[in-house]
């Protein structure tokens, strides 16, 4: 059995034996605060949530699909803290009653990770190792060094993961940075890992938590705090979720349905009418009627009125959310889940910003990966020197060198990559 005790430790990944800052912050406060205050952060605001960035149109980017997570995130780990500190008061001398503020911390960083264009910039990476002309890799041997890629790391890079690449992105070593990355807390770190299992172990959902780089990180992290380690076959890794896991799973589910819900409205992919009937089926015939009388009186704006309906869901407006949604939210969300599959994800807009993103990451992917094996060759030569130094794209290894290609190019924002890729290709120069 894990034990709360144990599972939240404010021990820091690489600064074990520092100790605490002098200011009233605790330390899952200084996590949010690394976090938000980070270059990598920022960097959320320009890149693809669901739609393409449209103009006018204000629609959500990583960067507030992050915040709004982390807001909902600590809702959800204030209430459970408090109800489960009624039945269990002894663990108030733990870091118990600071649940919030992790849930907080690791909703804010679990975007960080994932490469421009939103989920077709991971497939592109990865299928650019399976299916393209990355496969070569598979059986290449270097022939200055000998070096060459492990089974255990093929698998990392035909199954690209955003999730495993954000807790790289937190523990890594990166040139010019302290060691343990961040430094953030093993409770933070361990709350953000959703798939707790090695590549080797993804299958075709592509689903893991670390690459083979950073298993030994996150293995020191679950012996600290006394994650269960699961069977797996050899020369695998496989360990049970941390708690938190589920209430920053919980926090993201809830915020990408609803605002894509009403990011759809806004780009009138949805009608008004179409909308307030999924946001509404969240609630008994009683508390429509109630909503909907308040509406009245209070907006007239049609995308004010979807704000406003959208406002009960997120646990801004009236009492805990639980309390509203109790007799219908399995009904109502997964009526929400079939619109955006049928109307959202799959409309012409975010097809395009897909096929697009796609076919910029693989061409990117390619072009730094062949400058990564073959360093001397003059072309390689100009694309590494416009990398920056903290990128090993020079590393030792083989591995190494793609890994820190791939770092860089995780790293982009969406229009950093498309402004990368046309003037690689000649489209464009650089103050014309």
């Amino acid at each position: 059995m894990m034990r709360w005790e144990q599972l939240l430790s404010s021990k820091r990944l690489g600064q074990e034996d520092m100790q605490s800052g002098s200011d009233d912050r605790t330390e899952f406060q200084r996590d949010y605060d690394r976090l938000i205050f980070s270059a990598p952060f920022r960097r959320l605001q320009n890149k693809t949530q669901v739609f393409p960035l449209p103009g006018s149109i204000f629609v959500h980017n990583r960067l507030t699909h992050s915040l709004e997570v982390s807001s909902v995130g600590r809702s959800l780990g204030n209430d459970i803290s408090r109800l489960i500190l009624q039945h269990r008061p002894e663990l108030y001398c733990t870091h118990f009653t600071e649940l919030g503020a992790i849930v907080s911390a690791a909703c804010l960083a679990h975007d960080l990770g994932n490469p421009p264009f939103g989920h077709s910039g991971e497939k592109a990476i990865g299928t650019y190792f399976s299916e393209g002309a990355g496969q070569y890799l598979k059986d290449y041997v270097c022939h200055e060094t000998g070096d060459c890629i492990s089974p255990k790391q093929w698998e990392d890079l035909i199954h690209f993961e955003g999730n495993a690449n954000t807790f790289r992105l937190l523990t890594h070593h990166f040139k010019g940075r302290r060691k343990g990355g961040f430094g953030m807390t093993y409770s933070t770190l361990a709350s953000i890992v959703k798939y707790p299992y090695s590549s080797n172990l993804a299958g075709s959902k592509r689903k893991f938590g670390f690459f083979c780089s950073e298993v030994d990180d996150y293995e020191r992290i679950a012996t600290e705090l006394g994650i269960l380690r699961l069977s797996a076959p050899k020369g695998a890794v496989r360990y049970a979720r941390h708690p938190l896991v589920y209430l920053v799973e919980a926090a993201d589910d809830i915020c990408y349905e609803i605002m894509d819900i009403e990011d759809a409205h806004k780009l009138k992919l949805l009608t008004t009418e179409e909308t307030k009937q999924l946001f509404l089926a969240y609630f008994n015939d009683d508390e429509q009627r109630h909503i909907m009388e308040r509406m009245a009186q209070l907006v007239d704006d049609v995308n004010e009125q979807i704000v406003y309906l959208r406002s009960f869901l997120n646990g801004t407006f009236e009492g805990a959310l639980i309390r509203h949604i109790e007799d219908l939210p399995r009904h109502a969300y997964e009526q929400c889940e079939r619109t955006a599959y049928g109307k959202i994800y799959h409309c012409k807009d975010v097809v395009d910003i897909e096929i697009a993103g796609y076919t910029v990451i693989t061409t990117l992917t390619d072009l730094m990966v062949q400058a990564a094996t073959h360093p001397d060759r003059a072309f390689s030569r100009l694309l590494i020197n416009r990398v920056s130094t903290q990128y090993d794209i020079l590393a030792p290894t083989l591995y190494g060198r793609i890994m820190a290609v791939l770092d860089y190019l995780s790293g982009m924002t969406d229009v950093y990559a498309l402004d990368l890729y046309r003037k690689i290709n000649g489209m464009s120069l650089p103050n014309v």
